[in-house]
């Protein structure tokens, strides 16, 4: 199923809806953590009142997701509006699955304002292959499911001569119509492994215990659905790591910047 298709089939709840998860958008015993987190931003938005007037809710600005228990099987998922400022919303998204709470997010929509500072130090990384140009992921048994059905991807960057603590790769939804863009970005965003999985001997369960995701434009872009994602593990120490995310479109605009802490299992 398309994500455009799970929500269409979503059953209406108080304050959100709930669903059954697709084999489809899995991630092992969990739901692909971009999935989980999508979900909330379209439960986020309906709270704000996404639409339902002619000022309607402002861009999503930023985001905190906390990754508490395996979203799977059938859940609900609420939102309810914490704060409305003059200029910026507050929201709060829950995910609950088996009567569990499992997946919490803190939402903040903003407009723009004038301001006097203009700084961009989010450049895009230097020798980076053109998607055109780009070798395909192998897909293998190893693949998550998710990566798998739903979306394309591209080694960005040749391989390094030594192992490097970093994932660098073009990416695209395969099904993007009828999906709000900021949405399909959030989908997007964690699609890579780990940083820090190069440099492990054998595979090894890892699991995103906080994501931090600050958007850097009002109305995401890119051409061809194709988006450049890199990860970049600056710590690993006794099972936790910690790495910095960030998002470019085809034209080497910053999208999106984050921070995750991942727990690694081996």
């Amino acid at each position: 199923m398309t994500f455009a298709e799970v929500i269409a089939g979503a059953e209406p709840l108080e304050g959100g809806f709930a669903l059954s998860i697709p084999a489809s958008w899995m991630q092992g015993r969990t739901a692909y953590g971009g999935f989980s987190a999508a979900l909330t931003v379209v439960a986020g938005q309906a709270a704000g009142g996404q639409g339902v007037d002619e000022v309607g809710l402002p861009p999503l600005r930023s985001a905190q997701f906390a990754m508490i228990a395996p979203v799977s099987g059938m859940v609900a998922v609420t939102a309810w509006v914490v704060r409305r400022g003059r200029n910026a919303t507050w929201v709060q998204a829950e995910i609950t699955a088996q009567g569990h709470l499992a997946f919490t997010a803190s939402l903040v929509f903003m407009g723009a304002v004038d301001s006097a500072i203009h700084l961009n130090d989010r450049v895009a990384p230097v020798d980076i292959v053109d998607v055109a140009d780009a070798l395909p992921l192998t897909i293998t048994h190893h693949t998550p499911a998710f990566l798998r059905e739903n979306f394309a991807a591209r080694h960005a960057r040749p391989p390094a001569g030594s192992r490097q603590p970093e994932m660098c790769r073009w990416v695209r939804l395969n099904e993007r119509a009828g999906i709000d863009p900021m949405v399909e970005l959030v989908l997007v965003a964690d699609s890579l492994p780990p940083g820090v999985m190069p440099l492990l001997p054998t595979p090894v369960p890892v699991s995103t215990m906080h994501w931090q995701v600050n958007l850097l434009a009002p109305l995401p872009r890119t051409a061809d659905g194709w988006w450049l994602l890199r990860s970049v593990g600056d710590y690993a120490e006794k099972g936790c790591s910690s790495q910095r995310m960030a998002i470019w479109n085809r034209a080497g605009e910053p999208i999106m910047a984050g921070t995750q802490s991942i727990a690694i299992f081996g």
